[in-house]
């Protein structure tokens, strides 16, 4: 079976490639199982500090492969199915694997990114795209909606409006379209590169700061002001416990780089 995923973890970078390229990395079963367990796997490794989530050849992914779907409909009977306590199906955890990782994932996109892919990335921390890259919300061109986690994805993006729109017409947008509309991070000619230069920065900071920010603005975004500073304070304390801020503060009173231990912090 072709290898749908690679996962690379390097010097605290794990980069996921989406390797279908010639079927523009279309998502089909094996490569929505792939996408999470790649996510389980850096969720162990403690010396991971980023991930660069991007797609080889010529496109992010062009969504959902709805014809190898057609081919084995049991497959995509199963992919809805939650199962235990679990709130997500396969569809969707596919996405929100990456928005449950304690570190933050950058998603990388060019070519094309529709439908399921382009909440792929939306379920990232961060994405850049080249200007050209072409995006669309299509599941509407299905007779679908999108089912994938960008209920919640988009809501904290744009006004409902704008994810109305978007969604109901499936039409095509630029990266640069994209930008304006706050859907993207960042444009570059080089998302890749891009994504290599923000990982690197990310790198020097504390891991356990990192993942608490992330977790912290995850679970505060749409509480109450009571509710978020309850959190935030308990988040403060467990990182004032923890030895790499000590760390911090010492490199920052010496001048010096600081060099961190394994990231302890797990929410």
């Amino acid at each position: 079976m072709q290898e749908r995923v690679r996962l690379q973890i390097e010097n605290g970078i794990a980069r996921v490639a989406l390797a279908r390229a010639e079927k523009y990395n279309g998502l089909d079963w094996n490569m929505l199982q792939e996408l999470v367990r790649a996510a389980r796997t850096v969720r162990g490794d403690r010396s991971v500090r980023a991930v660069i989530l991007y797609g080889e050849g010529k496109a992010f992914s062009a969504g959902l492969d709805f014809k190898a779907f057609g081919k084995q409909p049991l497959h995509a009977l199963r992919g809805f199915l939650k199962y235990g306590v679990k709130s997500t199906n396969l569809f969707q955890q596919a996405c929100w694997c990456w928005r449950e990782l304690p570190v933050p994932v950058i998603a990388a996109l060019h070519g094309k990114c529709y439908g399921g892919g382009f909440q792929i990335a939306l379920a990232a921390d961060f994405r850049i795209a080249t200007p050209d890259c072409e995006c669309s919300i299509m599941e509407s061109k299905w007779g679908l909606v999108p089912d994938m986690t960008g209920t919640v994805t988009l809501r904290e993006l744009v006004p409902i409006d704008v994810a109305k729109q978007l969604t109901m017409t499936g039409r095509l947008f630029s990266g640069a379209e994209a930008k304006q509309m706050n859907l993207v991070t960042q444009l570059a000619d080089d998302p890749l590169a891009a994504a290599e230069t923000l990982a690197q920065e990310l790198m020097t900071r504390s891991p356990d700061a990192v993942a608490a920010t992330k977790s912290l603005f995850h679970r505060t975004w749409l509480e109450s002001p009571a509710r978020a500073f309850d959190i935030e304070s308990r988040l403060q304390s467990r990182l004032l416990l923890g030895a790499n801020q000590r760390i911090a503060m010492r490199a920052n009173f010496a001048g010096k780089k600081p060099v961190f231990r394994k990231r302890r912090f797990d929410p």
